[in-house]
C-alpha cells in the first residue's frame, strides 16, 4: 500500500514471515531513472539480490537490494515523480 505525500511516496509492505530483525522491515528508497540499469550496477557492484524491480502500481517499479553489510538499499521508479 502506498501514499503520496507532498510528492514523496510512503509504502508500506505486509511482511511474508516476521523479520529476524527489524532492520529488514524498514527500506527507504532512492529514486532512479532506469531501475533495471541501477538494479544490475548495484548487483555487478557487489550487493545481494533482495527484491527484484516489480510493479508495485500503476507505472511505479520497486526494488531492493542487501549492501556487504546486509543492509536494505531500495530503488524506486516513478514517472510522476519530478525532482
Amino acid at each position: 500500500m502506498g501514499f503520496t505525500i507532498a510528492g514523496y511516496e510512503l509504502g508500506l509492505q505486509p511482511e511474508d514471515k516476521p523479520a529476524a530483525s527489524k532492520q529488514e522491515s524498514i527500506v527507504n528508497f532512492w529514486g532512479v531513472e532506469n531501475i533495471e540499469l541501477e538494479y544490475k550496477r548495484f548487483l555487478k557492484l557487489g550487493a545481494a539480490e533482495n527484491q527484484p524491480p516489480m510493479s508495485v502500481g500503476g507505472n511505479i517499479i520497486a526494488a531492493s537490494v542487501k549492501d556487504p553489510w546486509g543492509n536494505i538499499i531500495g530503488l524506486i521508479y516513478n514517472p510522476d515523480f519530478k525532482i
